[in-house]
C-alpha cells in the first residue's frame, strides 16, 4: 500500500530533519470501514467528512465514520489524494467515473423479507 498524506518528519530552520513521528495502527482500525458515499460540509473553521455505507434496497444509511479537519489539513488531503490518483492512473489507466445521480437502489430489485 502506498501511503502519502503528510510529511511525517519535521525540519528545523536549516532544513535538517530533527524529529520523526511514530504512528500506531491498531488491528481494529487497520481493517478499515467500507464506504460508498461521502458527504462533505464545512464551516469557517472546519471541514467535516462523513463516510456512509449505502446498501441496496435499504432506504436508511448510517454514517460509519466522521473525520473533522481544519481547512489547512483539508487542502493538504486534497493535494495528497490528487497526487495518489495521478500516480495510480499512471500505472493503471484513467479511473472512470459516472457522474450521474447515485441510484440508491443500485439498479437491482428491492429486497423482500
Amino acid at each position: 500500500m502506498d501511503v502519502n498524506f503528510m510529511d511525517l518528519k519535521n525540519k528545523n530552520n536549516e532544513g535538517q530533519e530533527n524529529n520523526e513521528l511514530s504512528i500506531e495502527l491498531s488491528e481494529e482500525i487497520a481493517e478499515g470501514i467500507y464506504s460508498n458515499l461521502a458527504i462533505i460540509t464545512h464551516s469557517n473553521s472546519e471541514f467535516v467528512l462523513d463516510f456512509i455505507r449505502v446498501m441496496p434496497g435499504i432506504p436508511k444509511a448510517k454514517v460509519k465514520s466522521r473525520i473533522v479537519l481544519t481547512p489547512e489539513h483539508a487542502k493538504r488531503l486534497l493535494g495528497a489524494l490528487q497526487d495518489n490518483i495521478n500516480r495510480f492512473e499512471a500505472i493503471n489507466g484513467t479511473i472512470k467515473t459516472n457522474d450521474a445521480a447515485l441510484p440508491l437502489n443500485f439498479g437491482g430489485p428491492k429486497g423482500e423479507a
